[in-house]
């Protein structure tokens, strides 16, 4: 269903508003024409019942009020229905924000993922798999001014990622920026894969709110080798302060 914005609103309003006059206008200037052709017939030269034509004249008259009347009434309720309009959409837009962020607060942190990462690489070591991390980094637009639009377009980039993501998968909130997803026994063409897909699906988000999502394949043991490296790689795209809460343990070989 198309949405309609504050600008075509007003466009609208102001088209009824013309419209309303100038149907006012017409209908008063034939009626008061109409009218003083009338009056002579009605009160100086009446030719049949007198009272029954000052009865029609006056009908007529107070019909004429009646519907320019009309005319006013429809544009006040013109006018009020747009702003009810506006006051459902910011409602609608409110709820579609916050729940934006709810999704964002209520993702697993920094803390689960170097957990699941720790646990994904020794299980990688173990069985001799392949372990794949992608790292997302969000850009917003630079002139995105709303305050509030960035938490929403994060939160609409999550929701949009995890739905691309298989059962075994998992996407975490590494920081106000950065999402990590951890994609185990998972080769680097297939996670390559995985990164189209997932830049597909935030072709949405980045047409409602700009910026831009850049996405790197960090794979075991291709191009990482131990999980000090990859570590250091997640850390390296993290704030001091937050980059190292949960040290991740070298396994043992």
């Amino acid at each position: 269903m198309a949405k309609f914005n504050r600008a075509e609103l007003d466009q609208l309003e102001r088209r009824e508003l013309q419209l309303t006059i100038l149907s006012a206008v017409f209908v008063f200037v034939l009626a008061a024409g109409l009218a003083t052709l009338m009056y002579p017939l009605v009160f100086e030269h009446p030719e049949a019942n007198k009272w029954t034509l000052r009865v029609a004249y006056f009908g007529f008259c107070g019909l004429t009020l009646l519907f320019i009347g009309y005319l006013v009434d429809r544009q006040g309720m013109v006018r009020k229905l747009k702003q009810q309009l506006l006051e459902e959409l910011e409602r609608n837009i409110e709820i579609t924000h916050q729940a934006s962020v709810d999704v964002l607060q209520s993702m697993p942190g920094i803390s689960h993922f170097w957990d699941r990462l720790t646990m994904e690489f020794r299980r990688a070591v173990a069985t001799q798999k392949t372990l794949s991390l992608l790292l997302v980094k969000a850009k917003p637009a630079v002139n995105a001014g709303v305050p509030g639009d960035e938490s929403a377009a994060f939160g609409d980039a999550a929701k949009a990622m995890a739905k691309k993501l298989r059962p075994t998968d998992s996407i975490y909130r590494l920081g106000t920026d950065l999402f990590g997803v951890v994609l185990p026994e998972t080769d680097p063409a297939n996670a390559q894969r995985v990164a189209f897909r997932l830049q597909e699906s935030l072709q949405f988000v980045r047409a409602k709110f700009g910026g831009t999502y850049d996405i790197n394949c960090h794979n075991y043991p291709e191009q990482v080798q131990s999980a000090h490296e990859m570590e250091d790689i997640v850390k390296s795209l993290l704030p001091d302060e937050m980059g190292w809460e949960v040290p991740v343990a070298q396994p043992t070989s």
